[in-house]
């Protein structure tokens, strides 16, 4: 007995020992981000020093992409690790349900022994059946800082965050305090003993424009150099559908084509604001002896479009909108501080299996993304030949379905009514990153062509066969096939109305 006893107290220990080992894990999304606002990632003149320290002590990635460009349904996709139709949740469609919720990265790495925070900008409810009110998962981590809805910029309105709001009146800075205040008691605390996972979610740089008073002077009289695919002869050769959206008055409403330096001004001081946050939360893991064994990731849900083309926002699944930063830090790896960048393909599907992965645990077989451990051990290496780039929202003319790889994007627009084709763009992104030329047409471009469609066929295939049930996604197998006719597919698309 005592043998078994004994044996039994080694294993107990060389469990708490292995649990120790585990490291913990700062995620840190931004919202609205575009690639072009950090120096690590080529933009003159921007100040982003944290992120550039950020970016050359781990790896940049070139090639990362949000499944879909969207609020709500990206924050669906990180923490789920699926795409859009298997999460079932987005504006216009619906809460996500407690179902998937139990398989997101939040709730596996508490129930492995983690100890969970978050702060900031949720983004979706979570519900117990379709088409039914959810609310915010609070309760599921163990220090709330989170907010319904698109949060605010005034610390005081966040009813979570109030105990900051006269230190840091703004709320980019206050949940740089609130992770400062987590890692402090995760790290000295009685809960010291087990590793963590901290998830902020900025609401900067998102509209309202707001940017922190504080930082007024950074960016002042600055001029930004425009981008070659600028304004709207930039954007002649896209599908009509693709103005349908608010995107494209917004060049317009939101002064792109009239103060092109103001708002890029404010933009990129409420990105500032980020930097100095992610530079108060690298201090505090430096203060309390943890930032060895803490793996650091930062991205944001979508792009932002910011008069390429002629458009503002986002949505659309052209680069700038869909295309965005990705920075990761793992201290422990030997890769880190080599100033290593990678050029694979990678999603915001990604980030759940890298962060299980990096707890030591099972990564669930319904999980699209492919962890990013496998790129910063080598990368050169590839995980994802393919991503699709939904988007269901907003008017049914701009609702699109594309497919990305890391040197060609074919998109495919169904929407036909009235005096509206279907219609489909081809860009070479190797050599056309900016998307000037739509090579639908082009000879050379033959067996590329064929290639992406049956990657995109591929793709609707898949979308048939794993999409949830509710909430309006099995109709899209069939609006987005692009081998079925407008008059069979009108139905499924517009209901009854008639022309």
């Amino acid at each position: 007995m005592r043998f078994f006893l004994y044996t039994g107290l080694l294993l107990f220990v060389a469990v708490l020992q292995a649990k120790d080992q585990r490291p913990n894990i700062v995620f840190l999304l931004s919202d609205d981000q575009a690639v072009r606002t950090m120096g690590c990632y080529g933009a003159p003149g921007v100040q982003t020093p944290n992120l550039d320290r950020l970016g050359a002590d781990g790896m940049i990635f070139d090639a990362h992409y949000d499944t879909t460009a969207i609020c709500m349904a990206s924050r669906a996709n990180v923490m789920t690790g699926m795409f859009e139709y298997k999460t079932g949740c987005n504006f216009d469609h619906g809460a996500m349900l407690r179902t998937r919720w139990a398989q997101s990265y939040p709730m596996l790495l508490r129930k492995a022994g983690y100890k969970t925070g978050f702060a900031g900008k949720f983004g979706f409810v979570v519900a117990d059946k379709p088409a039914t009110k959810g609310k915010l998962p609070e309760l599921d981590f163990d220090q709330w800082g989170g907010g319904p809805g698109q949060t605010s910029y005034a610390t005081a309105r966040n009813a979570s965050m109030r105990a900051y709001a006269e230190k840091w009146p703004h709320s980019t800075l206050s949940y740089g305090a609130f992770a400062q205040d987590f890692i402090r008691e995760m790290a000295t605390g009685a809960k010291g003993d087990a590793p963590f996972c901290l998830s902020i979610s900025f609401k900067a740089p998102h509209h309202p424009v707001q940017p922190d008073p504080k930082f007024d002077k950074i960016y002042a009289g600055k001029k930004f150099p425009k981008p070659e695919n600028y304004g709207r002869d930039a954007g002649k050769h896209f599908s009509k559908q693709s103005t349908m959206g608010r995107q494209y008055e917004r060049f317009a409403s939101w002064n792109y084509d009239k103060d092109y330096d103001g708002v890029m001004a404010k933009y990129h001081q409420q990105i500032y604001a980020i930097d100095v946050a992610v530079g108060m939360i690298r201090d505090a893991l430096n203060a309390h002896g943890v930032a060895d064994n803490t793996v650091i990731i930062y991205t944001s849900d979508n792009g932002f479009l910011c008069g390429s083309h002629g458009y503002g926002s986002k949505v659309l699944p052209y680069e700038e909108a869909s295309h965005v930063p990705l920075l990761m830090f793992d201290p422990r790896h030997p890769n880190s501080g080599k100033r290593l960048r990678c050029a694979s393909l990678t999603g915001n599907v990604d980030f759940a299996p890298t962060m299980l992965e990096l707890a030591g645990l099972p990564v669930p077989k319904n999980m699209d993304g492919r962890s990013l451990v496998k790129l910063y051990n080598n990368p050169k290496a590839e995980t994802h030949q393919s991503l699709p780039l939904i988007n269901v929202w907003g008017p049914k003319a701009a609702h699109s379905f594309a497919v990305v790889t890391k040197d060609w994007k074919y998109i495919y627009w169904p929407y036909a009514e009235g005096k509206l084709k279907a219609a489909d763009e081809l860009y070479h992104l190797t050599q056309d990153r900016s998307e000037l030329h739509n090579v639908i047409s082009d000879s050379d471009a033959k067996e590329a062509l064929k290639a992406m469609r049956q990657t995109y066929d591929t793709a609707v295939t898949q979308w048939k066969k794993e999409t949830v049930p509710y909430h309006g996604y099995s109709k899209y197998g069939i609006i987005f096939d692009r081998k079925i006719k407008w008059p069979a597919k009108r139905k499924a698309f517009l209901g009854d109305r008639k022309k």
